[in-house]
């Protein structure tokens, strides 16, 4: 199922999407990680398939983030061979953990802001996985897999002045408003065969900039997820960004960062498209 939140900002109401491409409204108060835990997708997926769900009218209708208030977001850095060797770095032996902050994360076509005094402002396209049970030390790659409910798009929009020149860790450069555009659906882990076999794409502008493929990953989901559940506990609606492939302002030299005004577009196989204007804060 493709699960989606609807309506203006801090007014979005639940949503689903049949097989006709129909918006449905449901009855779940929210899709979060109470939904998740308490069996909120198989509900549902039941209350779809007995035709019980409302037809939306979706004309000038907001898409939301489809997960609301997740708990935390826990970013994988270097994930691509390709990106750590455009960017100078080492590749690393084990994940490199940062965190975003929960409330950088906006919708999928609202507009990203470029920080007060950035010069550095940069792209990501990611593929985002989301938590849908709680999962602590876990020991096989099967038991992780077991604990994702779905999976996104994510925009890990960096300052990469302020997350690489300023001192301290990566944080202060990931955690900027809006710096999380997610969406524009949760598709559950039925629906992706192999999360290892999905194609990144990225343009600035209508410019190609990151054309990029899961099977790529230095650390592939499963181990993501299980290496993150050795060192911090995972809980439903918890979002972890898995790292972006080559093709970031950052690794181009020449290249310039976003300027307000600018369009991103991004989509990944199977889990739809963004689109984001940049403005200034």
């Amino acid at each position: 199922m493709k699960l989606l939140r609807v309506g203006p900002v801090g007014q979005e109401r639940p949503a689903v999407m049949d097989e006709a491409g129909n918006l449905r409204a449901i009855s779940e108060p929210e899709i979060d990680g109470a939904f998740l835990a308490s069996g909120g997708v198989a509900r549902v997926r039941e209350a779809l398939e007995r035709d019980e769900l409302p037809v939306l009218e979706t004309e000038g209708l907001r898409i939301g983030p489809p997960v609301a208030r997740p708990g935390k977001i826990v970013c994988i850095g270097l994930n691509y061979r390709d990106h750590a060797e455009e960017t100078g770095a080492a590749i690393p032996a084990e994940p490199i953990i940062f965190m975003k902050a929960p409330n950088t994360v906006v919708g999928p076509y609202d507009e990203v802001l470029i920080p007060r005094d950035s010069v550095k402002t940069d792209w990501e396209v990611e593929l985002a996985v989301v938590i849908g049970r709680t999962v602590r030390y876990a020991e096989t790659h099967e038991e992780a897999l077991a604990a994702v409910a779905g999976y996104a798009i994510s925009n890990d929009v960096s300052e990469r002045e302020f997350q690489l020149e300023r001192g301290g860790q990566w944080d202060k450069g990931k955690s900027c408003e809006t710096f999380n555009p997610l969406g524009p659906w949760l598709v559950t882990a039925d629906e992706i065969a192999d999360p290892q076999s999905l194609g990144l794409r990225l343009w600035v502008d209508g410019e190609p900039y990151q054309n990029g493929d899961t099977k790529n990953m230095i650390f592939h989901v499963a181990e993501v997820v299980r290496y993150l559940s050795r060192f911090m506990v995972l809980e439903p609606g918890d979002v972890i960004n898995t790292g972006t492939p080559a093709g970031v302002a950052l690794g181009l030299p020449g290249t310039p960062y976003l300027r307000a005004g600018q369009v991103m577009e991004l989509e990944i196989d199977g889990l739809g498209r963004q689109r984001q204007t940049v403005g200034q804060a």
